[in-house]
């Protein structure tokens, strides 16, 4: 599957129309790969890619006329089935279309489908969804991560040009990390959480997985933007989110474009990164210094406490969002109950997965009298200690780089190997402590992008490496230029995954 460009290319030219070129993702996606997809509507799609076809010919010229989108299923839809991959909302289809959606629908993006997802996006491998597990593109002994692990499988796999995620403690920048592909998680509250099937709201951000980060900032460019229907939306209109991309292409005199940056290493992430992952992240660091970065070494001591801090607010806010999941007014209802109690029992304990009850579970606790103060206010203060920590950091540098993960992907039915923070965590699930170096800036509301930096083999199987860019709060564009520079360099978001089938 070809960039946004190369396919509008196409698509302007009259070599391809839109019709033809839905067919043909579709005709694949219908294959369900990788068990990434969880609905498909060919009608529907037809339907809108008529639409789109007509305001070519009438010489509409949009970035995203006609491109394909798979979008994740948290995000609800009109006419395509939004499970949130759990049995709970089983054959759910939304009244309304959520404002990502509807923004891309606009640009005139055409839907292929749903993909997969961790139950109520809480996982980080994409293993939890009720209607089966997801694998890499790369590896199919792997996992994608997650929990936006369908959509990052599908663009992985060259199935789609672009799917939406959802980003909460890294769900867009984990599965693009691992499965080869460009993530971007906005800053809180630049794009619209309006129809969004909450998971934590104080963290949930929607994003694009792109082949490119040039490719993330055109998909930015429509499904930004204040939505009066989401309080917390940004009430301040959208920059273009390839200005710099593009002042970079035009200007090829500039030998070393990012000579006036400084970029900032946390010397407490690197403690978590495996040896396996280091040897990549160094020689981005040497590409990042050819390009006239400046690189330091700072500090974030409030990292060993994030994940701590994550996992006690995440789940406090989902125990109260999943409480509308009642068997009451939609989705799961228990049959032959005696009372409204055993109602509300049997249907939640029926509908929902063990991951997403041990989250309910563990906010419930954490707010709950006598413990709210010993856990819940505890967290919010480590939270406050983490956006010091990032503030502190940029009057020391522009940028923060790392890893996307301390690991590449891990085999499907095991475990991370995560030997540098497991004493710190003992009895903490692997899978939580996989999030270490991408809950800070969830935490911390900042704008953070995964792209590729590197092929690790494992049994004579590739996984890729991620490279994680933070920014300051609202510079998506600039996060996106430093990302851009580095993939004119670097030829890892070019390469296609060993399962590549179209």
């Amino acid at each position: 599957m070809q960039s946004i460009r190369e396919l509008k290319r196409l698509l302007q030219t009259k070599k391809l129309s839109v019709k033809e070129l839905v067919h043909e993702t579709y005709k694949n996606l219908e294959k369900n790969p990788f068990g990434a997809v969880l609905d498909l509507n060919l009608q529907a799609s037809i339907d809108e890619a008529e639409k789109v076809q007509n305001r070519i010919n009438q010489g509409e010229d949009g970035s995203l006329l006609g491109i394909p989108v798979v979008h994740k299923d948290v995000l609800v839809t009109k006419k395509w089935k939004t499970t949130a991959g759990s049995k709970f909302l089983k054959n759910y289809v939304s009244a309304f279309d959520a404002t990502v959606v509807k923004n891309l629908f606009e640009a005139g993006m055409v839907c292929v489908g749903k993909a997969s997802c961790d139950e109520f996006a809480m996982g980080s491998a994409n293993q939890n969804c009720a209607y089966g597990k997801c694998s890499n593109p790369w590896d199919q002994l792997a996992v994608p991560g997650g929990s936006s692990g369908g959509s990052a499988a599908l663009v992985g796999g060259n199935f789609v040009p672009v799917a939406t995620g959802t980003d909460t403690g890294g769900s867009i920048r984990q599965p693009a990390a691992m499965c080869g592909i460009s993530g971007l998680k906005p800053t809180y509250g630049r794009v619209s959480r309006w129809g969004l099937i909450a998971y934590a709201s104080s963290l949930d951000q929607a994003g694009p997985l792109t082949k490119s980060a040039y490719d993330c900032g055109l998909v930015m460019n429509s499904m930004a933007g204040y939505d009066m229907k989401d309080s917390t939306s940004f009430p301040e209109p959208n920059p273009d989110f390839c200005k710099f991309m593009n002042e970079g292409f035009s200007d090829s005199s500039i030998v070393r474009p990012l000579e006036k940056v400084s970029i900032g290493i946390p010397k407490e992430y690197l403690a978590a990164v495996s040896n396996s992952v280091l040897p990549a992240f160094q020689e981005a660091i040497r590409t990042f210094e050819f390009l006239g970065a400046s690189i330091r070494e700072i500090s974030l001591p409030s990292t060993p406490y994030s994940v701590a801090a994550y996992y006690v607010i995440a789940p406090a806010e989902a125990s109260s969002n999943l409480a509308k999941f009642d068997g009451i007014r939609f989705g799961q209802r228990s049959r032959g109950v005696k009372s409204l109690e055993e109602l509300y029992t049997r249907s939640r304990t029926e509908g929902f997965g063990e991951e997403v009850k041990r989250r309910i579970l563990v906010g419930t606790f954490v707010l709950s009298h006598g413990y709210y103060d010993a856990y819940y206010l505890q967290a919010l203060k480590v939270r406050n200690l983490v956006i010091a920590d990032f503030d502190a950091a940029f009057k020391e540098c522009n940028f923060i780089l790392s890893p996307t993960s301390p690991v590449v992907a891990w085999d499907i039915n095991g475990s991370p190997d995560l030997q540098k923070s497991e004493a710190n965590f003992e009895g903490v699930p692997k899978e939580y402590l996989a999030d270490i170096l991408t809950v800070g800036a969830s935490l911390a509301g900042l704008p953070a992008i995964s792209i590729p930096c590197g092929i690790l083999e494992v049994n004579n199987r590739n996984r890729p490496i991620g490279l994680q860019i933070i920014g300051k709060r609202f510079e998506e564009p600039q996060v996106l230029q430093v990302a851009n520079a580095f993939q004119t360099e670097t030829h890892w978001h070019t390469l296609s995954s060993s399962e590549d089938l179209v």
